[in-house]
């Protein structure tokens, strides 16, 4: 069976979304981090090779979040972005590969010539 949340939290001083799983899992998700992981067709593209790199998004912020049936959040993000269903299964994914994916984030930032802000916490 596949993990479903037991629990959800954003603690937007942080700018983290907590989020805890059945299999006894938790996570602290950066709101940077989600939404330069965004499922959304903006971000990922429609087809491989499509992606658009995200770049200025080191004090993004959560503004609210919707449940979406039983399967999904779709996050409403203070600059404007809200596209793209984040379903259990994607946050679970994004939790338990946070190290490899942020670190990859970086890299692909790095090889872009873009530098991250240095007030940024994540």
């Amino acid at each position: 069976m596949k993990p479903t949340p037991t629990d959800i939290t954003l603690d937007h001083p942080a700018r983290v979304l907590e989020i805890s799983f059945s299999d006894q899992s938790t996570f602290r998700l950066p709101c940077e981090y989600l939404r330069v992981y965004s499922p959304s067709a903006e971000v990922r593209g429609h087809a491989p090779g499509q992606e658009t790199l995200q770049v200025g998004k080191e004090r993004v912020n959560i503004d609210d979040l919707k449940p979406v049936g039983n399967y999904a959040l779709q996050l409403f993000f203070d600059d404007g972005h809200n596209s793209g269903l984040y379903t259990w299964d994607i946050l679970y994914d994004l939790g338990k590969n946070y190290e490899n994916c942020w670190a990859d984030y970086l890299d692909r930032l790095k090889a872009a010539g873009y530098t991250r802000s240095s007030d940024s916490e994540t």
